[in-house]
């Protein structure tokens, strides 16, 4: 008898009686897969929570927040991505690329908070004896951690009443199944079942739960995008294989800010908090090279300085060429248009590259002045001052609009020693930094005019 099978939107995780080339409800294209259909016996989620008490609806009144207790987990860049410190009862999920350095992070984090908490790490993918191996070479001693090889989560759950963690860390969340269902490990049924557990298990007992997840080859978080809106906050590990430099990013904190980010650097025994990112950014900026100009951008409360770099180029197609990393696409786009409608630089038959150094991405405007500088600076090949940074919104009009926060970033601008910053010409009255000159402009003309 052949066995029944339902189909998955590995997208959003809606399930679908026949395959469709394009998912109805997200609209995702290709996404569409084929799934052994669930077993009819009771659900994991439901056998997982059979033992916890029923919920009692209570007047908001009546509700106590002093329960919400956060803790460090003993790097300062972690707690400052999660918003201060990890909450009890929270469910963390981290994601990132193979070898990014997911396991590394909790692992090192695993060693601090097993001196006052218990600590169970569960890994799917290494043997007990593996991770000892890799804690030796970090230097974790962990003595009051806990270490468990497997994938089946019931079983995982029966160690959990065992140990009676404080904290619970699942490598990886792919790689885990439940029993009564036939489908593999990693596939959506699966990992949403085993997030359900797991979220479960974080509110009801109070135990703080980190999942590492791994992604896919369009980036994003393998496995169904419900995955994200179960747990309570999402963490991106990003950096490129060749780079030591590794940056964590919230994009979803129910307890915190999602635009701070944790700078780390990769070394032979482990990740090294990089406390200022500014200076790690701009270490082997060349001097007096066209193409390259500084700018300030607001990563959550902090400051940090980044290099956009610009190359511009004659091009021998047709169509030129135009690539952007770190700066959005279509705003690099629609800079180049501005340039050379309003810049009157002739740059539309030429290749044009973006790139913003250590893997930094800018997400605001500030930096268009910046990019914007940097073009010019190749185009015309002559550089820009390596004293001078430049802040500002580029318009459609070639106007320099003033951004927010400009006083803290220009200290920072100042700290890092330089002298010159290019600023908005309005809105700058009453700002006043020592040993640093301003030099107010209005549009793009003015700019390039002041500088090259």
């Amino acid at each position: 008898m052949k066995a029944k099978t339902t189909f998955y939107c590995t997208s959003c995780g809606n399930e679908f009686p026949k395959w469709q080339g394009r998912c109805p409800a997200c609209g995702s294209w290709n996404t569409v897969t084929e799934q052994p259909a669930a077993s009819k016996s009771k659900s994991p989620v439901a056998a997982a929570s059979s033992g916890r008490p029923l919920s009692k609806a209570l007047p908001l009144s009546q509700i106590e927040t002093a329960e919400e207790i956060r803790f460090q987990t003993g790097m300062d860049e972690l707690d400052r991505v999660l918003g201060g410190g990890a909450v009890r009862g929270s469910l963390v999920l981290v994601g990132g690329s193979p070898g990014i350095g997911k396991s590394t992070l909790m692992l090192q984090i695993s060693d601090t908070l097993s001196h006052t908490n218990r600590v169970l790490y569960v890994s799917g993918e290494e043997s007990s004896r593996q991770i000892k191996l890799r804690a030796q070479r970090l230097g974790v001693a962990g003595e009051g951690m806990y270490l468990l090889a497997e994938t089946n989560l019931n079983r995982m759950l029966e160690s959990v009443e065992e140990v009676e963690p404080d904290i619970l860390i699942v490598d990886s969340i792919q790689t885990m199944f439940q029993d009564g269902s036939d489908s593999l490990p990693g596939s959506v049924g699966q990992v949403k079942a085993c997030a359900m557990s797991l979220m479960e298990l974080a509110k009801g007992r109070g135990v703080t739960v980190f999942v590492i997840g791994h992604i896919n080859k369009e980036g994003s978080i393998a496995g169904p995008k419900v995955l994200e809106h179960i747990v309570d906050c999402v963490l991106s590990f990003e950096g490129e294989q060749n780079l030591a430099y590794r940056i964590l990013r919230a994009t979803k904190n129910r307890f915190g800010a999602t635009d701070e980010i944790g700078v780390f650097e990769m070394l032979d025994a482990g990740l090294r908090e990089v406390p200022n990112p500014s200076e790690m950014l701009l270490s082997g900026r060349p001097s007096e090279t066209p193409g390259t100009c500084v700018t300030c951008v607001m990563e959550g409360v902090r400051p940090v300085l980044a290099e956009v770099q610009a190359l511009v180029a004659p091009s021998s197609f047709s169509v030129p060429r135009r690539t952007s990393n770190g700066v959005e696409y279509n705003r690099a786009m629609l800079l180049l248009a501005v340039l050379e409608k309003r810049g009157g630089l002739r740059i539309g038959g030429c290749d044009a590259y973006i790139n913003v150094v250590g893997g930094l991405n800018l997400n605001e405007p500030a930096a268009d002045l910046a990019a914007v500088l940097a073009l010019a600076s190749s185009f015309r090949d002559k550089a820009v001052p390596d004293d001078l940074a430049a802040v500002g919104e580029v318009g459609l009009t070639g106007e320099i609009r003033s951004v927010n926060s400009l006083g803290q970033r220009l200290s920072e601008i100042r700290r890092l020693g330089f002298t010159k910053c290019l600023v908005p010409a309005r809105g700058i009255k009453d700002l006043q930094v020592t040993g640093l000159q301003l030099i107010p402009v209005r549009n793009i003309r003015d700019a390039l005019a002041a500088l090259l």
